[in-house]
């Protein structure tokens, strides 16, 4: 499966049908955009749980004129809140697919729970779950959701509950779930089915544009994420142009037959320094 190499990310360059497609078999989905990438940048851990996924596909459009850029098109967005629509759609005929949702607020993970089956005439959603704020520090907490996961019966585990969170809670418990083979991390996905949160207009989305219909919905919690990354995500995009990028984790990086150690955080604040000049 052909990969683009985005700074520090590979995105598959895959469609929508061909992720469904596959995706009968198993795997871990992330959908990187413009703010994942620039956690990767900064976030060693997140970095590595990252090439852990079977899936890497393109949540931005603002990524696919990136990729046009930089001479390497990315064939198709296929962001969080269009994958989990797909998916459950393009399975509902499936008993095997049996989706646990993890996410959102107690009334709103229901709510999407009951309009999604409503939506595909079954109870393809066996169970939904709130986790409590900060959830994934309590290791009590996490290891009750895994038995609510466990004894629900779900091939598929849904996590909305944002990134760098969603995509390292998988990484952590994946291991656990016994019946799970799907993972899907899929942000405020739950919140948009729900209808507690709107998409932004189709067209905004097409042309790249989606950032700002939330930015406006949402200023006081999406400002610094937009504001105050665009500035050094471009650098970077013209840094890798003229062949001068250098992914900051690529020293701790080893062959197989010798594991890397676990850097220290005076190596790994200097790797961040090395491209913000």
């Amino acid at each position: 499966m052909r990969q683009i190499n985005l700074l520090n990310v590979k995105i598959h360059n895959i469609t929508m049908v061909e992720l469904l497609e596959t995706l009968y078999h198993g795997g871990v989905v992330f959908t990187p955009n413009v703010d994942h990438v620039m956690k990767l940048q900064e976030n060693y851990e997140f970095y590595d749980v990252y090439q852990e996924a079977d899936y890497r596909v393109c949540d931005s459009k603002v990524l696919m004129y990136v990729s046009n850029f930089l001479g390497t098109p990315i064939q198709e967005k296929i962001s969080g809140s269009d994958l989990f629509p797909a998916f459950y759609n393009y399975y509902r005929d499936d008993e095997d697919i049996k989706i646990f949702l993890l996410g959102s607020e107690p009334a709103v993970v229901k709510k999407a729970q009951m309009s999604i089956n409503s939506k595909v005439g079954r109870n393809i959603i066996v169970a939904a779950h709130s986790p409590s704020y900060g959830f994934e520090t309590n290791e009590q907490e996490c290891q009750e959701i895994v038995d609510l996961i466990n004894l629900s019966g779900a091939t598929v585990l849904a996590i909305g509950v944002g990134a760098p969170k969603q995509e390292m809670w998988i990484a952590k418990y994946r291991h656990a779930l016994k019946n799970v083979k799907i993972f899907l991390a899929i942000g405020a996905t739950i919140n948009f089915e729900a209808g507690d949160i709107q998409r932004s207009p189709k067209w905004m989305s097409e042309v790249g544009l989606e950032w700002l219909y939330r930015l406006n919905s949402e200023p006081k919690r999406l400002w610094k994420r937009y504001m105050l990354s665009a500035f050094p995500f471009l650098w970077l995009i013209l840094k890798q142009r003229i062949h001068l990028y250098k992914n900051p984790w690529s020293e701790f990086e080893m062959p197989l037959e010798k594991p890397a150690e676990k850097p220290t955080e005076k190596a790994l604040a200097s790797a961040v320094r090395s491209n913000t000049i």
